[in-house]
């Protein structure tokens, strides 16, 4: 069986998305944590592109942050940024992408289930993240405990990242039917 080749659409808008992830992540509202709108990114790029095409983008936009462009938050890359405690949550992504494209994929883009797989693939990300962050620390003079670092890593994003669902959720159901009439589903998959 031969392998599917990508369109050239298909593949431009792969790399749109790249952008909106890098722009995303640069944009920050000041809080009493700083905010990204990475999350944001994520699920508009899945929502848009779908499973296989968005975890593509996801991939990329790490990919590039990992050689050294400057596409992650506060305008960081390098393996460092990538491979450091927090890195888990970056990484993350892939889940977030993989896990809501599927549902997406599977169970239509109706707005509750749009809702159920943005919050499952994002409860996969604070997992993994969670779970790297922890291991980061491990067998430093202080290890931290998994409930810490939900503390610190996880509970003050919680409203932050459900808002960014609602205003993706809400981008998606506007601008996507708009899409497809231009494009068709050639984009999807």
């Amino acid at each position: 069986m031969a392998a599917k080749t990508w369109h050239i659409q298909e593949i431009c808008c792969v790399g749109i998305f790249v952008s909106v992830l890098c722009i995303c992540a640069w944009l920050c509202v000041p809080w009493s944590v700083p905010v990204t709108l990475q999350t944001f990114g994520i699920f508009v790029t899945v929502g848009f592109l779908g499973k296989k095409r968005g975890t593509v983008a996801i991939l990329l936009y790490l990919l590039l942050g990992v050689v050294g462009l400057p596409v992650f938050a506060g305008f960081q890359g390098g393996p460092g940024s990538l491979f450091g405690p927090t890195g888990g949550y970056l990484i993350g992504f892939i889940f977030t992408g993989y896990l809501s494209g599927s549902v997406l994929q599977r169970y239509g883009e109706k707005t509750w289930v749009m809702v159920a797989a943005f919050a499952l693939g994002l409860f996969a990300c604070y997992l993994f993240g969670t779970l790297w962050y922890v291991w980061g620390y491990t067998g430093q003079s202080s290890p931290a405990s998994f409930f810490w670092a939900l503390s610190q890593c996880v509970i003050p994003f919680c409203i932050p990242d459900g808002l960014k669902m609602v205003l993706a959720i809400w981008v998606l159901k506007r601008v996507k039917p708009i899409y497809v009439k231009m494009w068709g589903k050639r984009g999807e998959n």
